[in-house]
């Protein structure tokens, strides 16, 4: 058992058996002492339940290192949930422990919580005590909720901005944080466009990729959104390998190589995560799942990266030949193939499930970039014609349509969808593919960037003509959304300088969405 006195813990002599092998634990006697400074990353909440909570934490007091500076030995680590800062009034105790196999990382299930209350979290090793977290738990299932305000972004590039986006976020009080992928952006440092660099080389190993996530989760405003409200993450292409499809990079390096890179991402993933998911099994990891808040609100959560299909409209012997593929293409008739694919068979099995049998008034479709159709033309070589991305849902048209038609023939109730990845703030109205003609049958709104750049002055120009009511590439931030039984309203939160930690913000636009009348109703700057 941890104390809270200053008595050091120390190597046991005995072997507790974890797995197939023995693990020297800490224990209260002998003679090595553990590094101080053990919660230099912070702690973290995420997936709330009507009883439950995930807690996370991990011990690194030098956090740069690939060990994070810690003895390979398990430690034993304290955890409490009060109702009260001070930790007066505690609920919940326990011991878990934090092995060197997954880099000293804590997940903790707290079970027995009361549903739709606020709780306060900390851990104890060491002799030390982490920073205080706030979290709570979800409303019990299908109870009536007054209302949800939940806070999304995505693509937070270490290197392009500082995290003030955060500090606003905070302030926003939000239920719980909604993060869509890039966590982390897993390229090498480079001075272009930085206002400071990732510490260290392009990770490939699960050593290279726990110090890229050191050094994003050491940054106090990231910390203080974890600790201010609980997190759900999905994952997009950088906490990988930029633009990756399933077991291939955009470099189309061997697949058996490529997936021994993305075990060890994986693994740093969930190393660093408050997520309820058991952890990786090589190459593979199962994230996708629903997150219901009463009978208001159903979250379906998806990944878009680990299941999808190849690319569209690639070069002849593009793989043989370990060429770098094509990020824009022109349509060809393999891009309209109806069994290409971006979920995968299984998880689209489980969505289109999970869209027939919700029961939610709002259902939110929490996927990773951009769904609506966006082509390009070059102005540099109008004659290639309309282009599209290969790398999101422009590339794969027939999985995207496969989601709207079930939001038709399933009536789900007040669909809308959030997306990240794009480094812009878009919104479009949703038409079923069968009457593109006919009122809209959701609404999507794609949240911006926390700081990652994107300058292409097409974006905006071409907006009217790819459908979008609305698109803004120039200004970082974050989207936030308030649903209540009675309205909607999603407001886009634009930074005045992300390369500033002090920044302002204010809003782009505001948007309100109505029950029963899919689509968006007014928007407002």
């Amino acid at each position: 058992m941890v104390e809270t006195s200053k008595t050091a813990l120390v190597l046991s002599r005995r072997a507790m058996i974890g797995g197939s092998a023995a693990l020297l634990t800490v224990a209260a006697r002998g003679a090595e002492r553990l590094p101080a400074g053990l919660f230099t990353l912070g702690v973290a909440s995420g997936d709330p339940l009507p009883d439950s909570v995930i807690l996370w934490t991990r011990l690194a007091p030098q956090p740069l290192d690939a060990a994070g500076g810690m003895p390979p030995v398990a430690v034993p680590v304290r955890w409490q949930v009060a109702t009260d800062e001070a930790f007066a009034h505690v609920v919940r105790t326990g011991e878990a422990r934090a092995e060197p196999r997954w880099g000293h990382s804590v997940h903790v299930d707290v079970r027995g919580l009361r549903p739709a209350s606020r709780y306060f979290y900390r851990f104890l090793a060491g002799g030390e005590t982490s920073p205080v977290g706030r979290t709570r738990t979800a409303p019990a299932a299908g109870a009536a909720v007054e209302r949800l305000r939940l806070a999304y972004g995505s693509c937070q590039k270490y290197e392009s901005g500082f995290y003030a986006a955060y500090r606003h976020l905070v302030a926003e009080d939000p239920d719980f944080v909604l993060f869509l992928g890039d966590y982390i952006y897993e390229g090498a440092p480079t001075a272009k466009d930085a206002v400071r660099l990732h510490r260290n080389p392009e990770p490939k190993d699960l050593a290279g990729y726990r110090i890229r996530y050191a050094t994003y989760k050491s940054d106090p405003l990231l910390q203080a959104a974890h600790h201010a409200a609980p997190w759900v993450l999905t994952w997009d292409d950088h906490e990988v390998a930029n633009d990756y499809a399933a077991a291939l990079d955009q470099n189309n390096t061997d697949p058996a190589a490529f997936l021994l890179r993305r075990a060890a991402a994986y693994q740093a993933w969930y190393e660093h995560q408050p997520v309820r998911a058991a952890p990786p099994l090589g190459p593979a990891m199962r994230i996708y799942h629903t997150l219901d808040w009463g009978r208001l609100a159903q979250f379906q959560i998806v990944d878009d990266r680990q299941y999808r299909g190849a690319r569209a409209c690639q070069p002849p012997g593009l793989v043989a030949a370990h060429a770098r593929y094509r990020t824009l293409i022109e349509p060809c008739p393999d891009l309209y193939a109806a069994d290409r694919t971006m979920l995968g068979d299984a998880q689209e099995r489980w969505l289109m499930q999970a869209l027939g049998d919700s029961r939610a008034q709002w259902n939110l479709l929490a996927q990773q970039t951009l769904m609506h159709q966006q082509g390009r033309i070059d102005a540099e070589h109008p004659e290639r014609g309309v282009q599209y991305s290969a790398d999101n849902w422009s590339g794969y048209p027939a999985a995207r349509d496969r989601i709207y038609r079930r939001w038709a023939a399933a009536g789900t109730s007040n669909p809308v969808a959030l997306g990240g990845d794009i480094h812009a703030f878009a919104a479009a109205d949703v038409h079923d593919p069968a009457r593109p003609d006919a009122a809209p049958i959701a609404a999507e709104f794609v949240g911006g960037s926390i700081t990652s750049l994107f300058h292409d002055a097409s974006f905006k120009q071409q907006a009217a003509a790819n459908g979008l009511v609305f698109a803004e590439n120039e200004v970082r931030g974050y989207g936030l959304v308030d649903l209540t039984a009675k309205e909607g309203r999603v407001t886009f939160r634009g930074l005045d300088d992300a390369r500033d930690p002090q920044s302002g913000i204010r809003d782009l636009v505001r948007f309100a969405l109505e029950p029963g009348r899919p689509g968006i109703r007014d928007q407002r700057r």
